[in-house]
C-alpha cells in the first residue's frame, strides 16, 4: 500500500559495544495505517497490565513472558506490512582508516545520518506527477549533546531529498516534521527499542555474562535470552536464512530496501579494512 505520508521512528542503542556498535533502530509506517496499529499495540499493553513504558532494560524472569506477547503482536504488524523495521550496526573488526578527527567526534550523526537516507529504500517514493511529493516525519528519541549538534543533525535530514541518489524520487521531509520525542510517550518506538536491545545483546554476547564473583547467569539475563530467542523466530518467520551478524540480501536494492517488513544492515566504511583480531574468533576479546 502506497501513502502521501511516511513517519519514521529511530532509536539508538549501545555506541560502543564489545564486538559490534553504533546500533540504530528505526519503523517506518504510513500514515494511513498508523492510528490502528498504534490503538492495537496500546490496547495489548493494556490487556497485558503493561500500563507504564516497556523497554529492553526493563524484562525480568516475571515480566518476559507479557513482553513475548506483546512482541507476537507487533510482529504480526510488521509481518502484514503495515510497519517495517530497519537495524543497522557496526562491526568494530570493519576499521576505516581514513577517518578525519572531526568526523570521529561527529560519528554519532553521520551513522545516524546513513542509516535514515539508506536504511529505507526512500528511492521508491515515487508518486504520480500530478500529486504532491510524499510528506516525510522523522520522530527521533532524545539525540544531541548540545543545540547545535541536533540544528546540524536536523539540516542535513531536511536536505536528503535534494541528494543526488534521490533524484528520481520525489519526496519532502519538512524541517518542523523532524522532532525529538521521548520513548514513553510511543508504544511503536517501545517496541523498536526491545528488538533493538535485543540484537544488541546478542552479538555482544551480552547473554553469557555472569553474576559477580560467580560461574552463574542471572535470572534477568535468562530472560532476557528467552526474549531474544522468540524475537530470532518471528525474523526468520520473514528471513528463513536469517543470520543476526550479517546484512540481509534485501539490502542490496532499493525495492528491497523499501519493501521487506524487516532487515538488518551491517555498515562498512568502503574503504574500511577487516581485523581478524576484534572478532568474537579472535584474540583480542575486549577491543573497546
Amino acid at each position: 500500500m502506497f501513502d502521501h505520508e511516511y513517519i519514521i521512528f529511530c532509536d539508538e542503542s549501545d555506541k560502543y559495544g564489545k564486538y559490534f556498535s553504533n546500533f540504530y533502530g528505526g519503523a517506518i509506517i504510513g500514515s494511513k495505517s498508523y492510528q490502528e496499529v498504534i490503538a492495537i499495540l496500546n490496547h495489548k499493553k493494556q490487556e497485558l497490565n503493561l500500563f507504564s513504558e516497556v523497554k529492553w532494560e526493563k524484562i525480568t524472569e516475571l515480566y518476559k513472558t507479557k513482553y513475548i506477547d506483546l512482541l507476537r503482536c507487533f510482529f504480526a504488524l510488521v509481518a502484514s506490512g503495515k510497519v517495517r523495521i530497519r537495524i543497522m550496526f557496526r562491526q568494530n573488526a570493519h576499521i576505516s582508516r581514513s577517518v578525519s578527527v572531526e568526523q570521529q567526534a561527529n560519528q554519532y550523526y553521520l551513522l545516524y545520518y546513513q542509516f535514515i537516507k539508506n536504511a529505507f529504500g526512500l528511492e521508491c517514493l515515487k508518486p504520480p506527477p500530478q500529486e504532491d511529493p510524499v510528506r516525510i516525519r522523522v520522530y527521533v528519541d532524545q539525540i544531541g549533546d548540545t543545540y547545535e549538534h541536533i540544528d546540524r543533525f536536523r539540516g542535513f535530514i531536511h536536505a536528503l531529498p535534494r541528494n543526488k541518489r534521490f533524484s528520481l524520487a520525489r519526496f519532502e521531509i519538512p524541517i518542523d516534521a523532524i522532532t525529538e520525542i521521548r520513548s514513553h510517550e510511543h508504544v511503536l518506538l517501545q517496541c523498536v527499542d526491545i528488538v533493538l536491545g535485543s540484537i544488541t545483546f546478542r552479538l555482544n554476547d551480552k547473554h553469557l555474562e555472569k553474576l559477580p564473583g560467580t560461574r552463574l547467569r542471572g535470572k534477568r539475563t535468562k530472560a532476557k535470552e528467552d526474549v531474544y530467542k522468540f524475537i530470532l523466530g518471528e525474523i526468520r518467520k520473514i528471513h528463513k536464512n536469517f543470520n543476526i551478524g550479517m546484512s540481509t540480501a534485501v539490502m542490496n536494492t532499493p525495492e528491497g530496501r523499501w519493501n521487506t517488513p524487516y532487515s538488518h544492515w551491517n555498515f562498512k566504511a568502503k574503504n574500511g579494512e577487516y581485523d581478524t583480531k576484534l572478532t568474537k574468533r579472535g584474540k583480542i576479546k575486549n577491543p573497546i
